[in-house]
């Protein structure tokens, strides 16, 4: 028999994979409850509402498994979890129609003028002509970020006769095609679609990605749908672009800070809110609750889970002999990820040296998941990170070498797009920790932390002074600095740390230097 805690409130019917485990003990109570003995549970269920710090963990001393019924786990201390060999699991794909259907009855609202139209026969108005709305065949809508969610609202516009533009970077020209849409630039989505939905995770990189430059691009009346996560879509710049009138129509169900309050965007008829209900119906409740527990049955079985989003648990001795290597394989996939803009097709991963003794698929599997953070709307770890390679056409290849380029070890992993190919190695190395030792053609060896910048330029005197003027106009600190070049007077670059992100005006001016090529922030 194993104990599991259900802590917040979960239908009988979404607890029947384990209400039919003749092994499972089920216990209904809040985890301060005084009757329940928290060092016997081996599993625990929440929601949103318990908060599962290191301080609950660390009174539970049994526990294997944590299960969110939902996405987010903002409730979870995931670190802590892991460090305690605490498997963390969601429902990463529960909610997925039900969000894709409200994203389009906001759609079809906002063309319609529905809410608006609905407000006005209720305070016995009959204005037909006031609410004269706009067919959704025809229309071209664009898609930011095409993820399960993304992907199913495709399907739907497209049985509406519309025509569908996607931005996504992992998506590549074979996939789009199954999936009928047409890949396209952020740029084209702007300048060409009647309707836009967002539909990315929120990360630094998205934040804000729908802002004044971009509504600048945007055809004059144009409708933006937000149901995905407050921030992506810069509020203030919105507002702005509403009432001017460029904007024809806004349809949120999500905001940077929630509830709003006192929005500007709430005052203007054209716009249409919901209070963040895109997960929000019968189905998708009980779809997540049913995922959840069958995964908790699932692990207690003795199979792997599908949906942990942490390191899953494995022996102590085993753990502390692929740590390191796990960590470094996360940061090259994580490196790639930022430094590759295009879709990718193909990643072949070279294990050489002492790694080549461990479990490399393992590793495989790590690189993998730091590749996909961000960048999808899904969790990625070890358990999926194949199959999701695989959804997204992407082939994973490993092999072993004997050279490892005079190290020790070497990881050595090239990702190929349709146009481009780019390669990161980078080892282990005892007492300094994991190194980056080679940047797509350049020797170069950097800590792979913290917010770096990738700049590529060519071999002149001046550059580095160049760029320091220019940091130092602003007032930002260096903290370290690596640099690599092929041949004096070729082509070179440097990977500069700093304590913080810099500013898109101040990458702007360090883009804009005569012998600057690109410019690439990372952040670890």
């Amino acid at each position: 028999m194993y104990q599991i805690l259900v802590a917040d409130a979960i239908s009988e019917e979404g607890l029947y994979p384990l209400l039919n485990d003749t092994n499972a003990e089920i216990i209904q109570k809040k985890t301060d409850d005084p009757e329940v003995d928290l060092s016997t549970i081996e599993a625990l269920l929440v929601r949103s509402a318990t908060k599962v710090t290191d301080e609950l963990m660390a009174e539970m001393p049994k526990l294997k498994i944590i299960a969110r019924a939902g996405v987010g786990v903002d409730n979870i201390d995931v670190p802590a979890a892991t460090k305690r060999g605490i498997i963390v699991i969601n429902a990463p794909d529960g909610n997925t129609i039900s969000t894709a259907e409200h994203t389009f009855a906001m759609m079809a609202s906002l063309m319609r003028n529905i809410p608006q139209a609905h407000s006005s026969v209720k305070n016995l108005e009959w204005k037909r002509n006031q609410y004269v709305g706009t067919e959704l065949f025809g229309k071209s809508l664009g898609i930011v970020g095409m993820g399960r969610i993304g992907s199913e609202i495709a399907k739907r516009a497209k049985v509406f006769g519309m025509s569908v533009l996607v931005f996504d970077p992992f998506l590549t020209k074979e996939r789009a095609a199954k999936l009928g849409v047409e890949s396209s630039t952020l740029d084209e989505i702007l300048q060409r679609s009647d309707i836009i939905t967002v539909h990315t995770p929120l990360t630094p990189e998205t934040r804000g990605i729908i802002n004044e430059e971009a509504l600048k691009k945007t055809k004059k009346g144009v409708r933006l749908l937000n149901c995905a996560r407050g921030g992506i879509i810069d509020e203030q710049d919105l507002a702005k672009y509403v009432a001017n009138g460029h904007v024809g129509g806004v349809a949120l169900d999500v905001f940077e800070t929630e509830p709003p309050g006192e929005h500007p965007l709430l005052k203007y008829e054209n716009v249409i809110v919901t209070p963040h209900l895109g997960a929000s119906t019968k189905e998708a409740q009980l779809n997540v609750a049913t995922q959840v527990a069958q995964e908790v049955r699932t692990y207690f079985e003795g199979n792997p889970v599908s949906n942990s989003i942490n390191l899953p648990a494995i022996s102590k001795d085993i753990y502390e002999k692929i740590q390191p290597f796990y960590q470094i394989s996360k940061q090259i996939g994580n490196i790639l990820t930022q430094c590759v803009k295009e879709g990718v097709h193909e990643l072949s991963i070279t294990y050489s040296g002492s790694v080549t003794d461990l479990e490399t698929a393992y590793l495989t599997k790590a690189m993998l998941s730091g590749f996909f953070k961000g960048r999808i709307d899904v969790n990625v770890n070890e358990v999926n990170a194949l199959l999701t390679a695989k959804e997204r056409g992407i082939t994973v290849g490993e092999k072993i070498s004997t050279d490892a380029f005079g190290y020790d070890n070497c990881i050595s992993v090239t990702a190929k797009g349709e146009e481009n190919a780019f390669t990161v190695r980078g080892t282990f190395i005892d007492h300094y920790g994991p190194r980056i030792v080679y940047l797509n053609g350049f020797n170069i060896d950097f800590l792979p932390e913290g917010n770096l910048l990738y700049i590529q330029h060519m071999d002149r005197p001046g550059v580095i002074g160049h760029v320091g003027q220019v940091l130092g106009d602003h007032h930002i600190n260096i903290a370290t600095m690596q640099v690599g070049r092929k041949q004096a007077g070729g082509e070179a670059i440097m990977v500069l740390a700093f304590d913080k992100p810099l500013s898109d005006k101040e990458l702007s001016l360090l883009n804009n230097l005569d012998e600057i090529v690109s410019i690439n922030p990372i952040i670890l």
